[in-house]
């Protein structure tokens, strides 16, 4: 018997189509409110429901025809849930495509649906930053409560972009108008300011790329904004756990989710007149290779029963 079920979410590497691995046999137990780095705990989760979509079929021989065999014709899964929380991750794993940081905008830019040009970045020391305190010659403009984005500025770089986390794919130079602030505008390299002092900013939590480079600079984020549209495919590795209610644990891991649908929401009835928003997201599952016996999967289901149960 469960109550709930929590999911977490880890960065897939891009580039070179390397997800994060999750190992039940080291970190099944883990604590559900310390994951094991470099997964994202993103709370309590509702109408989760999961769907394999494999096929198989037989293989017919003789005459007249006689199924001998069945073989895998297809393989495939998908996952839907409800995000109970609003962030930057969960919007953006809801929506599907780029997702993107409101950065302050410059006086007397043009408007712009996805935000305007934004004010001139702040340059970081050049050493001394940590992944919770980012080290700068002058915190003008900055105060606690704020939220930065930290990361590199964009000087023409085609492929995958954003620092700890692809955040976009850039086709060309010119389809993002060669904006420096662009891989800020797009980066997960984003936190919470907890205290500003006369040496740099404390972070509430640390930045999810680690310690940032000295070149990276820092801009300051209103909020987060995505769309109904545009071609780049959010990519996650995701784990969803049904703790026990006498000790025993299921685990879904997915080494590969892709959202395969928009932006959406559902809203469910508090006490008149209010509501409570949620975000609905569905993924794709993607296969990857299983080292053990080179077979290939979309999903590893793990059980590990409570003290009580037999085996």
């Amino acid at each position: 018997m469960t109550q709930r079920v929590r999911a977490y979410f880890a960065p897939v590497n891009r580039a070179g189509e390397t997800p994060t691995v999750f190992d039940p046999s080291v970190n099944g137990q883990f604590p559900l409110d310390s994951p094991p780095a470099p997964w994202i705990d993103l709370g309590w989760i509702e109408d989760f429901s999961r769907k394999s979509l494999s096929k198989t079929s037989g293989l017919v021989t003789g005459s007249p025809g006689v199924t001998q065999f069945q073989v895998k014709e297809t393989l495939d899964a998908t996952v839907s849930l409800r995000f109970k929380t609003w962030s930057k991750l969960t919007m953006a794993l809801s929506a599907g495509s780029q997702h993107m940081n409101l950065l302050a905008p410059a006086t007397g830019v043009a408007p712009n649906g996805s935000g305007s040009k934004a004010a001139t970045a702040v340059n970081l020391a050049a050493s001394g930053s940590t992944a919770n305190f980012l080290y700068m010659s002058s915190t003008t403009g900055f105060s606690a409560g704020m939220i930065v984005a930290v990361d590199a500025d964009y000087a023409g770089q085609t492929g995958f972009v954003g620092s700890g986390v692809s955040a976009a794919y850039v086709q060309s130079a010119t389809a993002v108008n060669s904006d420096p602030d662009y891989i800020r505008r797009v980066t997960f390299n984003v936190a919470r300011v907890s205290q500003a002092t006369s040496s740099g900013l404390q972070l509430a939590e640390p930045l999810i790329a680690g310690v940032p480079a000295g070149t990276m600079r820092v801009q300051q984020v209103l909020g987060f904004v995505d769309r109904e549209g545009g071609t780049f495919f959010q990519e996650w590795s995701g784990l969803f756990v049904m703790p026990g209610e006498q000790g025993e644990r299921i685990l879904f891991y997915y080494p590969r989710l892709q959202a395969t649908g928009g932006a959406a929401e559902a809203t469910t009835s508090l006490v008149a007149p209010l509501e409570r928003v949620a975000l609905s997201a569905s993924f794709r599952a993607l296969p990857v290779v299983d080292a053990n016996d080179g077979q290939q999967a979309v999903c590893f289901r793990s059980f590990f029963p409570s003290a009580m149960t037999l085996a």
